[in-house]
């Protein structure tokens, strides 16, 4: 029986409208909704006087506006980026024009050189932004009333990092868990090993609510990361069995393993798919006669 993932989609937003969300958070959602945005990027502030813009979005110079209105007669004092995918880091740049702000990240885009794959499945490579300060997990970002922990959750990117509020048990997820999808994994940059023990990392803490950057907060934190790992060891038993079909080719799979989905995200899925074959590879439940590629046969073991 496939896995029930608690999935929540409703969100009540005015785009360029800032809402606050709790005592230290508020939130500005950027007009991009897309197949992989959902309704748009949230780009959230927090703290009061002396605040952090945690992912500012999208280069579009209304939605810094926006974020500009909302921290009127207050000083943005830190920029926080999850990754560095064209949804959420480009924006920096346009912000930092109108204040003096630091920029935190894991680094640069990573392995993902490969843009022109990463344009069909994803929102595209932010190959520019450089943080001024490259944090690790454990690092704690702090200026006023407010403070973070880093923790670092390779997987979807290599530079993924989250976000933890302590001061509300709050774990800001950009793109590792979302509420209203499962995150692609798109290799080289995405990597499934690494994703499936970050999920891991998640579970063996008690953060209460989960804001992505796309869709509205997780109010049941372990119940949906829990949904997220039998998710993905289920595709493993699928791929398994398309083999045992000798099916062996990731072109054949997809439009079986995804027949409830759009085929405009059919490249997407293959590219998922290829992320969970080469973790199998790595397990040694199945083998490729030559190089691994998106392209090549494979087989059980």
């Amino acid at each position: 029986m496939a896995t029930n993932i608690p999935f929540v989609r409703d969100i009540e937003f005015e785009y360029g409208k800032c809402d606050q969300l709790s005592p230290q958070i508020r939130r500005v959602v950027a007009k991009n909704p897309s197949a992989f945005t959902y309704t748009g990027t949230g780009t959230y502030i927090v703290g009061r006087g002396r605040v952090a813009v945690i992912d500012p979005g999208p280069r579009d110079p209304r939605h810094v506006d926006a974020i500009l209105a909302a921290t009127q007669g207050e000083q943005i004092t830190s920029i926080l980026i999850t990754h560095t995918h064209n949804d959420h880091s480009p924006a920096t740049e346009l912000l930092r024009e109108h204040c003096d702000a630091r920029t935190f990240g894991f680094g640069p885009h990573g392995a993902g050189k490969n843009t022109e794959d990463e344009v069909v499945v994803e929102e595209g490579g932010d190959m520019a932004f450089r943080p001024d300060e490259h944090v690790r997990h454990g690092d704690r970002i702090g200026d006023g009333d407010w403070e973070v922990e880093c923790v670092y959750t390779p997987g979807h990117t290599s530079n993924h990092i989250c976000y933890r509020l302590a001061s509300e048990r709050v774990l800001f997820t950009g793109d590792h868990v979302m509420g209203w999808s499962t995150s692609v994994i798109s290799p080289p940059d995405g990597d499934m090993a690494s994703y499936m023990e970050s999920l891991e990392l998640l579970l063996a803490n008690s953060d209460e609510t989960y804001w992505p950057t796309h869709g509205p907060a997780i109010t049941q934190p372990q119940t949906h990361v829990e949904a997220f790992v039998a998710h993905r060891l289920e595709r493993e038993d699928q791929i398994i069995e398309q083999l045992k079909q000798r099916r062996h080719h990731i072109a054949e799979m997809v439009p079986i393993m995804y027949s409830d989905v759009d085929q405009r995200l059919h490249p997407a899925a293959a590219r998922s798919v290829y992320a969970a074959v080469l973790y199998m590879l790595e397990k040694e439940l199945v083998r490729c006669e030559g190089l691994p590629s998106l392209e090549a046969p494979f087989y059980l073991n």
